[in-house]
């Protein structure tokens, strides 16, 4: 199991929230925080729900809802809470078994003289989207009396703000209910609790509490039950009938379901057992957040570790782990893509309110799309005054990321049939939007797209970045390639969508592309080489204060220094349309001046320093990514603001980086092409692909390239076609 568990020997209070991140459990409805079952509000415990969304009274910003804990417990003896951020413990363990999707904890309290052990399991059921479940054990080396208080703990960790009131309790022998609604919306919010194994009980304040005799050496255990429900879920409650199963076989089909999501998506590296659980502890995070039933939610940029960043889905998922999605689970990935045609009106919303035309998709997106990014996003560390930033209204490339996203899920899947199902009017609407915004220069003959920010947050309003340009020109390709597939696939349905496109035509053939100069080197933006030269590490010399923000007008916006991949995320997302050449000075030309502000970042530089040849600084970047969540080595706050939890896209680039990197699986047309360049302590890599309705067995190694599974599609090894 060394390469499926996650584990930590002792505690310090230092890595509470850090921990309550590392440990997390999900299921795509829902995330636990790996707290411990005696925390609360102020240890940072949430339950996080996706897709459900409130502004809290006296809040700038709407954001996820946490619910009420149901799985809260904690044992008193001779008077004293046996609370790990309380009371020193003698020993602790604390376990995550990614594999099965199973949080454990044993601690060792001492109590005037009694060794008194803890022990609990927990999971929240991939099989169950409702429901999560806890075993619950305590022993002790010498006779005690004991009293359990478990139930539903109120006291909810909110970041922004109150988001719930409750508006009716009940309880009831073993059974609690507690039905909230929210403070915005006035949306229903319904959280369930049961147990089996607790006698002689009272009922106070939505909490079961039993006085216990524990006898020395034997061991007292209970289970319980919580269930949370909102939305469409309030209306197929059975919750009675999920505790009348019991907690072993909730456990056993959990575990199978598990089972069932590892068979498509594992991933096996041979020779390096440290990455190893590193790229199945990415993987697993992506499971744990993924909409498995739903197409109205995205995912969010922290995960459901929490509110931060809102509870909103970012152009992460597009260009960061939609590309897991669609070659292991293409059900999850058009999901995610049905969710954007979803949030259509809320991208034409936002796009009128800005005085443009077409769709502005959200850079901060909720459940309807409108922009959840507010015009100040980030505190001065010096003034504590809020800083205008454009994130919102300048980061113009998150619609052609979209419009890119569906046509290489189409290409990779062979399901087309997306595009009669709102695809090519999103396109449409994203499109119309960037010919609009765009200006076309006469004396140039060519449409330019100014005042905008590219993935690179410290150089605001600029001019012709080069990844938003090169990504809108292939948005606008595609878009024409939509149009004629529909037309040849679905004639009656492009009848009805009867359109004027002379001007989609016009601006595919007259976008402005930065092209390299005589160095090879591309130009992040007009102007960008005129900027003082200075390094990251010459940066951090001049700051004044710590958390000090390096954008806006801050220390980085007049110099070459950027906050992430810019260029090199561009050669990394059009890998097939640049030399080797031009891919190897522009990595060695912006990696210096890189800081790597952004945990989207390094794999950006991993995968096109894989394809270049420098497997060394791939496999440095690889880790980086991979281990993001491992380590907690992140920044947790921009200016003042706490930004801490997962980082599901530097997940999703763990994965891109092993299978589009390493294993260096690309496609052109119809074409599946597989180059390898594995990283030198690696003896084999073993993964699965479904292409084009194929569900490929890949493994590579030194010296070989194995595949099965090949039926209909095209798939070639260093471009030669394959060959069993």
């Amino acid at each position: 199991m060394k390469n499926w568990v996650i584990e930590k020997n002792s505690f310090d209070a230092v890595d509470i929230e850090k921990h309550g991140s590392k440990f997390l459990l999900g299921n795509g409805f829902m995330g636990y925080r790996g707290t411990m079952e005696e925390y609360s509000a102020e240890q940072l415990v949430a339950v996080n729900l996706a897709g459900f969304f409130d502004l809290a009274e006296n809040s700038n910003w709407r954001e996820s809802v946490n619910a009420p804990n149901p799985l809260y417990t904690v044992v008193v003896a001779d008077g004293i809470e046996l609370n790990l951020s309380k009371l020193e413990a003698g020993s602790h363990y604390q376990s995550l078994d990614i594999k099965n999707g199973i949080h454990t904890r044993k601690t060792v309290f001492n109590v005037a003289g009694v060794n008194i052990t803890v022990k609990a399991e927990r999971f929240v059921s991939m099989a169950r989207e409702n429901i999560m479940a806890l075993k619950y054990c305590v022993t002790a080396d010498k006779d005690i009396d004991i009293t359990v208080k478990t139930g539903i703990d109120k006291n909810v960790w909110d970041i922004s703000g109150k988001h719930l009131n409750y508006i009716f309790e009940k309880q009831d022998n073993n059974y609690l209910e507690l039905n909230c609604e929210t403070v915005q919306l006035k949306n229903k919010l319904k959280v369930l609790e049961a147990f089996v194994g607790l006698d002689n009980i009272k009922n106070e304040n939505l909490l079961h509490i039993a006085n216990i005799s524990l006898k020395a050496n034997e061991e007292f255990e209970f289970v319980k039950f919580g269930g949370v429900y909102h939305s469409e879920s309030l209306e197929n409650i059975n919750f009675s009938n999920d505790v009348n199963a019991g907690y072993e076989a909730l456990k056993n089909e959990h575990i199978k379901a598990w089972e069932k999501i590892w068979q498509n998506s594992d991933v096996v590296i041979e020779g390096d057992a440290v990455a190893q659980l590193a790229l199945r502890y990415s993987i697993y995070h992506l499971c744990i957040i993924a909409p498995h039933n739903t197409d109205k939610c995205g995912i969010p940029a922290r995960g459901l570790s929490g509110q931060v960043y809102k509870g909103a889905a970012f152009w992460d998922t597009e260009m960061f782990m939609l590309p897991f999605f669609q070659f292991t689970d293409s059900k999850v990935a058009r999901n995610l893509l049905k969710y954007r045609v979803n949030t259509l009106e809320g991208a034409k919303r936002k796009a009128k309110l800005l005085g443009h035309e077409g769709a502005f998709f959200a850079w901060e997106s909720q459940e309807t799309g409108d922009d959840a990014c507010t015009l100040f996003n980030v505190t001065d560390i010096f003034t504590n005054r809020p800083l205008r930033t454009y994130f919102m209204d300048k980061q113009i490339h998150i619609s052609a990321d979209i419009v890119f996203a569906m046509w290489d899920y189409c290409r990779t899947t062979g399901d087309y049939t997306i595009l009669t199902d709102g695809g090519l009017e999103l396109m449409y609407q994203c499109m119309w939007f960037f010919y609009t915004y765009s200006a076309f220069k006469p004396h140039k003959n060519r449409y330019e797209l100014l005042d905008a920010i590219g993935p690179d947050e410290y150089h605001e309003r600029v001019n012709n970045n080069a990844f938003t340009n090169v990504m809108v020109k292939h948005a606008a390709d595609i878009f024409l390639l939509a149009i004629d597939k529909v037309k040849d696939d679905n004639p009656e349905y492009f009848k009805e969508f009867n359109i004027d496109l002379s001007w989609a035509y016009d601006f595919a053939k007259k976008l402005y592309v930065p092209q390299p100069n005589e160095k090879g080197i591309i130009e992040q933006f007009d102007g960008y080489f005129k900027l003082e030269d200075v390094t990251p590490e010459i940066l951090k010399t001049r700051e004044l204060k710590k958390n000090e923000y390096w954008g806006g007008h801050g220390l980085a916006s007049t110099t070459m220094t950027l906050k992430q991949a810019d260029v090199v995320m561009m050669l990394n997302v059009f890998r097939n349309e640049y030399s080797k050449e031009i891919k190897k000075a522009n990595w060695e030309f912006y990696e210096p001046y890189t800081e790597h502000g952004s945990s989207l970042s390094a794999c950006a530089y991993a995968i096109v320093a894989a394809e270049i040849g420098n497997t060394d600084w791939a496999y440095k970047y690889f880790m980086k990514t991979a281990t993001v969540d491992l380590t907690g080595d992140t920044k947790q706050y921009l200016g003042s603001q706490y930004i801490g939890g997962t980082h599901p896209a530097a997940n999703g680039g763990a994965w891109n980086t092993a299978i589009l990197g390493f294993a260096g699986v690309s496609f052109t047309n119809d074409t599946l092409d597989i180059s390898p360049r594995l990283p030198k302590n690696w003896d084999s890599l073993a993964f699965k692909l479904n292409w084009k309705g194929d569900k490929l067995g890949i493994k590579i190694t030194a010296n070989q390239v194995k595949i099965e599974g090949i039926t209909n599609s095209k798939v070639t090894v260093y471009g030669e076609e394959y060959k069993k």
